[in-house]
Formats: C-alpha cells, structure tokens, sequence
C-alpha cells in the first residue's frame, strides 16, 4: 500500500513504523508540518500495561523506550500539611522529545519517508491508499470532513499550563495548596534524570479570580513557584512554550468526542479507487491528562489499526471496519474514565471538605477504573491502613475496625445499621387489594436473612388510586398495616438487619398493568382516574391523561399520606422513605418537564418544591423522632430542559433543611425522551455532588453489583449507603455471597444465620481456591512481563 500519516507526532510514527516492519514493500510517508527537534511538551506517561502491548508490537522500539524511561510505583498527595503514599501503580515516564526522536530514528532505520516542516492545506494534493490524519488536537483533516467525522468537543471547566522543573520527583505527584481565591493543584513527575514535569491546574474562576488571566507568561509561573515552593524546594519553573504569550499558555482542556473515525474520499481521478481517511490520536479522541492516557491512545490506536490490517490482508475495508469497532469500545471506556477524573480535579474545592485520608483515597480511585480490590493488589498495607482508619472513624474499636467499607456501621438518628448494603425497594406486582402477604413475607424475609444491613419494601401506596398497577401493595386499611406488622416482626425475630418503609403515589403513572403484562401500559379494564401536578400522558397516545391537581386534591393526598405513615410506624418499621422521583406524583411537582402550573406550586424550582416539603413535613410530624427518614429523588431527568444535577442539590438541600436524614439519589423514569448515559456506578457521581455539597448523608443506586463497588464508594466519601436492586432479586444472599467472594469472613458487620453456617465455609473454600488461582495468573503475567523487561 501507499500509505501517508499527516503528523508526526506518536500516533504517526509509530503507525509509519509498525506498516513498514509489518511489509517493507510498503510505501509510507510522515508529513510533519513542525520540524523534527520541535517540541512543546515536557514529559509523557505510560502505563506498565501500554508497555507490554508496544513490547509485542515491536521489541525494538519498546527496548529503546522502556532504556529511556523512569519508573514509578508511588503515589504522594499533598493536602493540608499531609503527604499520603500509596504504591503498586505501575507507571513509566519518558520525554516527549526523547519518544519523538525514537520514533524518528526507528522510521527512518526501517526506510518510512520523514518530511518535516511540511505544511500541508489540503489533503487532495495526497495521491495514497490510506491516508492517517494524526494532525493532533486542532486536526484540520477533522474540520475539513466534520460532516462525516461529527466531532464534539467539550472545553472543560479548569485552566492548566504544562511546565517543568529541575526537581526531581521520585514519585506521581499531587499537590494541592488552598488560597484566598480557591484551590490549585499541580501533577508532578519526573521524566529524566534531571527533569520533571509540573502541570498546574485550577477551575477557571478561580484563575480568573487569582489575576493570572493579566499576568505575562513569566508573572504566572512566578505566581506557581510561590505557590508550590514548598514541594519545589527552591527549584524554579520552567516553560517551552515559546510561541505563546501572557495568559496563552493557560488552557482548558478539550475533550474530543468524533462519532466516526473513517471518511472515504472520492477518487482523485477518473478510475482511482477512494481513498481512507483515517483519524488517529488527538485528532480522534482525547484523554484529560490526569489519567495520563494521550500518548497512550495514540500509540494503542496505531497498534490495534496495524494488527487489523495484518489480519484482513488485501481487504483494507474490512479491517478500517474491525479497528473501529474493536477500538472505540476500549477508547470510550478509557474516556468514560477520563471524563470521572477531570470532573474530581475540577470539584477539588468539595473533595477537600474531606479528611485528606479519604480525600487521598477518593483521588485514587476517582476515574471509577481503580476498586478497593484493585487498590489492595497494588498496596495491600495502604488499603490496611486506610480500612482501620476509616472503621475505627464508623465508631468500631481499634481492634475489630480493620474491616471492609461495607461492613463498617451506620448510625443515623437513634438507628445503627449493621453494614452499608441495603436491598433496593424493588415493585413485585403481587399484592391483592394492597395486602402483602406470603409471597412478601418470601421476598422480603430472605433478602433480611441475606446480610444486608436495611431491606425495603417495595413502593407502598398512600391510597386505592395512588397504585401503580392493582398488584401493588398499600397501607391505606388497617388490614394492610397489620400484614406489614407481620412481615417486619419476621424480619425482626429472625435476622439483624432492619426493615424500611417507602411511601408513595404513581400519579400519572398509575393504573397501569404489571411489567411483565407490558410495562407502563394502562390496564386493558378497569382503569382509575390519575391525578398529577398538571395533566400529563406518560407515554403518548397510549397512556391515561391524568388531571391538575387541586387544593383539595393536595389536602386528601397530605392526609393519605400521614395516615400511612402512622401506620407505618405502629407496624414497626426502622425507616421511613418518602418517593419523590421517577415521575411518580411528588416527582412530578417537581420536574420542569411534568409541572406546567402557574400558581405557587408552579414555576420556580421553590415554587415546584412547596408541595413534596409539605408532604414531607406531614409525614415527619407523625413519624417518631428517633426513626430516619430518607427521601429518593430523580437528580436527573435526562432531558433538555428537565431537572439537572446541579437541581439536585438544591432539592437535596431543601429536603435537608425539612428535616431529611438521607437522599437516596437515583435518576431519569421521568419522561420517555430520557437518554440517560448508563455505565458501572452510572449514578454515583450524583450521589457524591449532593453527600459533598449539601452535608447530607446519601444512598447510591444504579449498576451497583460487586462487593468491590460498594466498598469503593464508601470508601471514597461518595455515598453512606448503596442500594442494590436487580442483584438481590438473582441472589438473596448477595451480602454473604460477596463477603465470601472477597475473602471477608466477619463477623463485625456481617450476620450468618445459624441455620445457613453449614453452608459458611464451603463457600469461602470455594472462593479461596479461585482467588489463588487468579492470583497464580497475575504472578505468570508479571513474571512474564518481567521477561520482556516491563
């Protein structure tokens, strides 16, 4: 093939490298519009891992690379006088220019045609097979085709400048220095054996606000040498960006998103074939520097686009289709990552109300790629030290605090929850005239037989008409309260967890069949009238128009739900939650989306809060003092024009001052058009805003499946609870089950029933024997990377 790379940067050359290895016949040229000793970077950061792929790729190039490199396995956080390490990471840092200049050497060495200060106007002048438009974060290949590439670039929130220095860090450092206008932080790493990199980096306003928007280029890093003297240590500051001036060489980061990577340009010539077009690197996608993954990107990209075209030799379509296919999978997931950890460094002002052990903690493991577990293969001694610190801060005595996040405490008012784990509310359809009754007793008594530390009820109607479907349970009778009695005086006798109460009304949402009959669908007969903020068709065309409510509707709905958590009460129950999310009728006072209403329940995100607060107070009134209650809401509705997250703190706020205990923060089910972004932990960053924001305990939800994920967000500060749903529906016993997984046979925060303890140690026996086995694997992989020198 005739192959042309515009750019000269990583991703070009050593894609030029690696064709040119895989078929000398190839014709492969790098147009570089810089010359080849320009610069404008300091160091780079790979990861062990990115290493080991580039070591199979090309052992030559990785030889001379991995020569090159400093090697790290420790991490310093600097917060508030305290310096906190952890180790076990793993990373390797390199120059830019000394990279560049191997992959130069290497392209050259192999016969690829290098053409410096090669400014190139437009790519019709390029007669070639494959054209690779690695031209970097400004691509003028991507502007030039953005009909089809469809980029999306997102500037982020914080300013940075990219210096170095002649201090020698031993290990990743971070360091964050509290001023009169806000926080800076600097990322340092050394790169040779007498330089390293220093980015400082600070959310916009507080740039602004600290003057160094009007500082010339030699102001500003005087104002960072102040700044961060104490972890320079005399050194200076340096920068070599010298085609910049004044405040220029402060940045926002752009986050680049492209739907597609490929364009097929039309012929040259009457009888040509097309021609590729290819983005690669930058020009592709981007990666915020605090995970450093750019370099990284980029030379996986070049790896995986050769490999394809190795295995679908002579069919060139074919293999652009698998790199896309395969390559964007891995690509989002490491932006995904990327976009967790700039959102933490643009929000350091919330995590540093922290102590700085979790504060520390939370930045480790803030891209949501690194888990407690992940944590304590690299550093078993930190995560040792931390889990004592953070048990004995949960109120455990010294010697029983070294345990697992999970099974710490939680006192809330005057009730004390054995573990973090709660059993979502989860709606089971199977209640006739709103009477729980066997099949609850079930449901609800093996999950509390299960470990968790509280189990919910399903959503529990405050009246006949308030019923999502005619199968779901209410306590509007006293036959009903007296059904729920029986069920918790169960859950009471025969376990240690507690047992929690959410009232609720579907509004418009109601009368509809169960799920598994067509969810959200109406019922088929005998259908009720709905009632809700302002008349409103769930699904359009389909569903029931529900009516405005009126003073005196709003009036029975306050008395409906006193009434029902009084009863609540006399049956026994732990904890109370009012539902105020998933377009269920107090959701739909508040979403913008669902409440059209001009008077003083309408307008205002206050005006939209007035009746839910009313409610709630209601039902605080009755419910005793020394019994929590817990709010859920949507924090997002996932809509343009709904309710946002920064809405949720103010509703989450509002909630608080009434008198709320915990937010259970949950999202979306408020309008079809919703497109919400799903993932592991999907809605914990919204959990954390409003626990860090507001002050108020939380109660995380959404894709929460693993042990290690419920310790990591414990751990972290980001949520005082997880809510697990859909696990506990496949596995009662979620709670022992992955205790027993991670290796944690209690007893503190975790409660075997005794007529289950046969079942206790075959289980652990079978988990100890595969986490060996993992870990024979792991020790195999590093032996092997050792081998090839990583």
């Amino acid at each position: 093939m005739r192959i042309t790379c515009i750019g000269g940067g990583p991703a070009g050359l050593y894609f030029a490298l690696l064709m040119k290895q895989q078929n000398p016949s190839h014709e492969v040229t790098v147009l570089e519009r810089n010359q080849a000793g320009d610069t404008f970077g300091w160091g780079v950061v790979f990861s062990d891992q990115t290493l080991a792929a580039m070591r199979t790729a090309d052992a030559q190039t990785a030889d001379e690379i991995l020569a090159a490199f400093n090697h790290w396995d420790d991490i310093d956080v600097h917060i508030k006088g305290r310096r906190m390490r952890s180790g076990g990471h793993g990373f390797c840092g390199i120059g830019r220019m000394h990279l560049l200049r191997i992959l130069q050497t290497r392209c050259q060495a192999l016969g690829v045609d290098l053409r410096f200060g090669c400014e190139l106007q437009d790519d019709a002048t390029i007669d070639a097979d494959l054209i690779i438009a690695a031209d970097g974060l400004n691509s003028r290949i991507r502007q030039k085709y953005a009909a089809t590439f469809e980029p999306d670039i997102d500037l982020r929130q914080c300013r940075f400048v990219w210096l170095g220095t002649h201090r020698r860090f031993d290990t990743f450092t971070f360091d964050f220095q509290q001023t009169e206008w806000g926080w800076f932080q600097a990322h340092a790493y050394r790169f040779d054996e007498h330089t390293s990199t220093f980015i400082v980096e600070a959310p916009e306003e507080v740039w602004r606000a600290a003057g160094l928007e009007a500082m010339s280029k030699e102001e500003g890093i005087a104002f960072c040498e102040r700044l961060f003297a104490k972890i320079l240590g005399g050194h200076a500051l340096h920068s070599n960006a010298s085609h910049l001036r004044g405040s220029a060489q402060w940045i926002r980061f752009p986050r680049v998103v492209c739907k597609n990577w490929v364009h097929v340009r039309a012929p040259l010539a009457s009888g040509a074939a097309p021609t590729p077009i290819v983005l690669m690197g930058d020009a592709a996608h981007t990666a915020h520097f605090s995970i450093g993954s750019g370099t990284k990107l980029a030379l996986e990209d070049a790896i995986a686009l050769a490999a394809c075209i190795a295995e679908k030799p002579g069919d060139l379509t074919a293999a652009l289709t698998h790199y896309v296919q395969t390559r964007a999978v891995e690509v989002l997931r490491i932006q995904n990552a990327a976009r967790n950890s700039t959102e933490w460094f643009e929000n350091v002002a919330r995590h540093a109300q922290l102590a700085p052990e979790q504060f520390a903690y939370s930045l480790l493991t803030r891209s949501q790629r690194i888990s407690h577990e992940n944590l304590r293969l690299r550093d078993a001694g930190y995560v040792a030290r931390f889990e004592q610190w953070l048990g004995e801060r949960a109120g455990l005595p010294a010697e029983q605090a070294a345990v697992p996040p999970m099974f710490t405490p939680f006192t809330v008012r005057g009730l004390t929850l054995k573990n973090r784990v709660v059993v979502s509310p989860m709606a089971q359809y199977s209640c006739v005239d709103g009477l729980p009754g066997d099949y609850h007793l079930s449901h609800l008594g093996a999950r509390a037989l299960g470990g968790a530390g509280l189990v919910f009820a399903e959503m529990t109607c405050v009246s006949v008409d308030a019923r999502i479907t005619p199968g779901c349970p209410g306590l509007y009778t006293d036959e009903q309260g007296l059904a729920w009695a029986r069920i918790v005086d169960f859950v009471h006798t025969h376990s240690s967890a507690k047992i929690a109460m959410q009232l609720g009304h579907a509004g418009a949402k109601g009368s509809t069949r169960p799920a598994w009959d067509g969810i959200d669908l109406p019922l088929e007969t005998g259908n009720w009238s709905l009632m809700s903020a302002s008349p409103q068709q769930y699904l359009d065309g389909v569903s029931q128009v529900s009516r405005a409510m009126g003073r005196e509707d709003m009036d029975q709905v306050l008395a409906d739900f006193r009434v029902a958590a009084r009863r609540a009460a006399e049956a026994g129950f732990d904890w109370l939650e009012l539902h105020c999310a998933h377009g269920y009728l107090l959701s739909s006072f508040i979403s913008p989306l669902t409440n059209h209403r001009s008077d003083a329940y309408g307008g205002s995100l206050e005006n939209r809060l007035r009746f839910p607060l009313e409610v709630f107070r209601a039902v605080r009134e009755v419910w005793p003092e020394a019994r929590p209650m817990s709010v859920r809401i949507s924090a997002h509705d996932w809509v343009a024009g709904g309710t946002t997250p920064e809405d949720a703190v103010e509703i989450a706020a509002q909630f608080k001052a009434a008198g709320a205990d915990v937010i259970d923060v949950s999202s979306g089910q408020v309008s079809k058009q919703e497109r919400p972004v799903y993932g592991r932990m999907w809605q914990t960053p919204m959990s954390e805003s409003i626990r860090n924001r507001v002050g108020i305990a939380t109660m995380a939800v959404g894709a929460i499946s693993e042990a290690d994920h419920v310790n990591s967000i414990i751990a972290s500060g980001r949520a005082d609870l997880c809510a697990i749903a859909r696990p506990h529906l496949a596995n009662p016993a979620w709670t022992l089950f992955e205790a027993a997984r991670i290796g944690y046979a209690g007893p503190v925060g975790l409660e075997w029933p005794r007529t289950y303890l046969s079942g206790k140690s075959p289980l652990e026996r079978d988990f100890e024997r595969q986490r060996a086995q993992a870990g024979a694997a792991a020790g195999a992989q590093e032996a092997a990377l050792k081998a090839m020198g990583v």
